[in-house]
């Protein structure tokens, strides 16, 4: 399969907040619909968090976890992840063609990827689940719902992406479980389904980054966020949260988005 000539890089070496990781992704899907490179990120999150989906209630995120834990909304659609103890990657695309016949087939691409970096830096037998009954109505938690395009391990799904287009170019993130949180106990991760791969996570979050950046580019550039991105990712943590709220009531795209409109209508004709 064609690749890209390069792929930025951003590794964040600290946690960090939830709305600050979703504000990110926006941005990066942005600067991508802007002709940015395709750009992988692996980050972790500073406390524990409940993500919605683009398209779930708020409302049940507030009465099902207790004030402690920060809620956000994701760009992308899907189910509520609980972010505790958890690797997160994201990729964004500029354009799908030079790569891709159909957005989907960047879940095949990544999970191949990720499904063979565990197996080699782990010693870790994962596959990609291959058939799912999605007809009813999945679960409120995106780690209870099935894929086929899911990883799992011993039957359980540890691996979960979801994906969101705009102006030709792709987000596509996802969590990768290690171990089960005390907020969604029934949820577990690598570690407790095989917990001889523990001694080589440190080892393996390391390399598995620079695995996804290769699959995508032939040339992998460490790199930061730009001036442009950091700024845009900073409004949009400002402008997601109402005042005082403890649930971010709209996704940073959102805001992107009617931000552009609002561009559009104003501008002189």
């Amino acid at each position: 399969m064609p690749r890209f000539a390069s792929c930025r890089l951003i590794i964040d070496a600290e946690p960090l907040p939830g709305d600050w990781n979703m504000a990110v992704d926006a941005a990066l899907l942005t600067s991508a619909s802007e002709g940015a490179p395709p750009t992988v990120r692996w980050y972790r999150w500073l406390r524990p968090t409940v993500s919605l989906g683009y398209f779930q209630s708020a409302a049940t995120a507030t009465t099902a976890w207790p004030a402690e834990l920060d809620v956000v909304r994701r760009p992308t659609g899907g189910g509520a992840i609980v972010h505790h103890h958890e690797w997160t990657y994201s990729c964004t695309l500029p354009q799908l063609a030079p790569l891709l016949r159909h957005p989907y087939e960047l879940y095949d691409l990544i999970h191949q990827a990720l499904c063979a970096a565990f197996e080699q830096l782990c010693g870790v037998t994962v596959h990609i689940r291959g058939a799912a009954h999605a007809d009813a109505p999945g679960p409120f938690l995106c780690f209870l719902r099935e894929d086929a395009r899911d990883v799992c391990c011993r039957g359980r799904k540890f691996i979960g992406s979801a994906q969101r287009r705009r102006r030709g170019s792709l987000l596509q993130h996802g969590s990768i479980l290690l171990k089960a949180s005390p907020w969604a106990p029934e949820l577990p991760g690598l570690v407790d389904l095989v917990p001889e791969v523990e001694p080589r996570l440190a080892v393996a979050g390391e390399e598995i980054p620079r695995w996804l950046a290769g699959t995508l580019g032939d040339l992998v550039t460490f790199g930061e966020l730009t001036p442009a991105e950091q700024k845009l990712a900073a409004q949009l943590v400002q402008e997601q949260r109402g005042a005082g709220g403890r649930v971010v009531d709209r996704s940073p795209l959102e805001i992107v988005s009617q931000a552009n409109s609002t561009e559009a209508r104003s501008a002189p004709r």
